[in-house]
């Protein structure tokens, strides 16, 4: 058997491809920076209505009680200081538990605002710093380039490359993006930059055992916070000198490729630039898993007739989902569903939700809700089968629609149907749903704020030359309660 060769390679293109995008490329696009305030908004109040929640806020906090930090990261909607890593997974499990913002579909699906966990942290943390030792601080138009920057190499990672088949969580897209801008805004080299992308590659990778049955658990709420949380531990790690390894995909045997992906190599659709945060999909009216957005947008317009003839949910017979393969992958469950987070990725139960009361919330996950029997009985009538041409369009970069039909048979033989084909969050209807999303950003503003207090937030948000040019700790202080 011949000797391996100990000579250390150059560092694989995929990792140099990220750190040269991550550090030197300038965004220029408008629509990406537009987009990305309003990503913000709407991600930073998703997290501030997930601390309604006591399932999500016993996990918050330091990991130490009583433990102070100097300076350290704030977390929004709490009076919580804490180091850089424990902050990014405060913020981050904060903005996921409700999975209820911003989404990206493809070959793998996540959401790239989960980022935002990682780079809030460590520009609050860098911004109070500086500001104490009379230095310029971070100022929030950085921690809008960086999620440019995040969302668009999750995203282009994502198009191509389908990490649940191979059986790999989502998250370590997260990992990897936030590692990437972390380092930029910690100001490493290239060198140290690469070093810390593969540690992100050579940690072990979640499962996605969490997310699927028999065993859809809450995990799926706080696994994006515990990514980004990661990469900001590498990316300091990197900065006090850790070594990196070059090959961490690459290395035969050893490397990420062969052993988690099948021996696969990455493929990209296109180069690194603003195309991801241009076109991201927001979650404005409902919080669904994203591949159910349409089913629940046509089963109120379905709720809308029955009302409208006076039907009773109860006269239904029949409904038929035609819908696209990953949604029959990932959501498309029958029998008993033990938790939120098993409701909240079953379609059928966030189709049941609307036709039963003519809404979904994120209450509408909870037990008292989930008991009432006319739930799982009108479950128990559904079917959903794929539409190939639904299917084709999903991954079609042209539309990249999540289309759903509802075909409901009733009693008396008579049948209703209502098709969407995108959801009110996709780039098609922005227009329309962008201030739908100012709506639902001033809800959860008052969630947890007095009216002056969110005055002054909303000033603040709104004017985006306001906004870019604060410092990023004065941005977050906002928040502070």
């Amino acid at each position: 058997m011949p000797s391996t060769s100990n000579e250390r390679p150059a560092p694989d293109k995929v990792l140099t491809d990220i750190a040269d995008y991550a550090l030197s490329y300038t965004i220029e696009s408008e629509l990406a920076y537009t987009t990305a305030r309003y990503c913000l908004m709407d991600t930073l109040g998703c997290g501030l209505e997930a601390l309604e929640y006591p399932a999500c806020t016993k996990l918050l906090g330091p990991v130490v009680p009583g433990t102070v930090v100097p300076n350290g990261a704030r977390v929004p909607g709490t009076s919580f200081v804490l180091d850089p890593v424990q902050a990014a997974f405060n913020i981050g499990a904060m903005i996921r538990w409700l999975d209820f913002n911003d989404t990206w579909l493809a070959a793998e699906w996540g959401h790239p605002s989960d980022n935002l966990g990682g780079i809030l942290a460590t520009a609050d943390w860098l911004s109070r710093g500086a500001a104490a030792e009379g230095k310029a601080p971070l100022r929030m138009r950085d921690v809008l380039t960086a999620m440019i920057k995040a969302h668009e190499i999750q995203g282009c990672l994502a198009l191509e490359n389908s990490f649940n088949k191979v059986g790999l969580d989502h998250v370590a897209l997260v990992k990897a993006a936030s590692t990437a801008v972390v380092c930029w805004l910690l100001g490493l080299t290239r060198e140290q930059t690469i070093n810390a992308l593969s540690l992100a590659w050579v940690d072990g990778q979640s499962l996605r055992t969490y997310r699927h049955a028999p065993n859809t658990g809450s995990r799926k709420s706080w696994a994006a916070g515990d990514a980004t949380s990661r990469a900001v531990r590498l990316a300091l790690m990197a900065r006090a000198g850790e070594m990196g390894y070059p090959s961490a995909l690459t290395a035969k045997t050893w490397g990420f490729y062969d052993v988690s992906f099948r021996g696969q190599e990455f493929r990209f659709q296109r180069p690194y630039g603003s195309y991801v945060m241009e076109n991201v999909l927001f979650k404005v009216s409902y919080p669904a898993e994203f591949h159910a957005q349409t089913a629940v947008e046509a089963a109120m317009k379905l709720r809308a007739q029955l009302d409208r003839r006076g039907i009773s949910p109860e006269a239904i017979k029949k409904i038929t989902i035609r819908t696209h393969e990953a949604c029959l992958r990932i959501i498309d469950k029958k029998g008993p569903l033990s938790n939120p987070a098993d409701r909240d990725h079953c379609v059928q139960y966030m189709v049941a939700i609307p036709l039963l009361f003519g809404r979904l919330t994120a209450a509408d996950y909870e037990d008292g809700i989930a008991a009432d029997p006319r739930i799982d009985a009108l479950r128990a009538k559904m079917e959903c089968v794929e539409e190939p041409q639904f299917t084709r369009d999903y991954h079609d970069p042209e539309k990249r629609s999540i289309a759903n039909s509802l075909r409901m048979e009733l009693e008396d033989g008579a049948a209703l149907e209502e098709t969407v084909e995108y959801p009110i969050g996709h780039r098609r209807r922005r227009d329309e749903g962008l201030p739908l999303l100012v709506e639902k950003f001033k809800r959860n503003l008052r969630r947890r704020f007095g009216e002056a207090q969110q005055e002054r937030i909303l000033k603040a948000s709104l004017d985006r030359e306001r906004l870019e040019t604060m410092p990023v700790h004065e941005y977050i202080d906002l928040y502070v309660t």
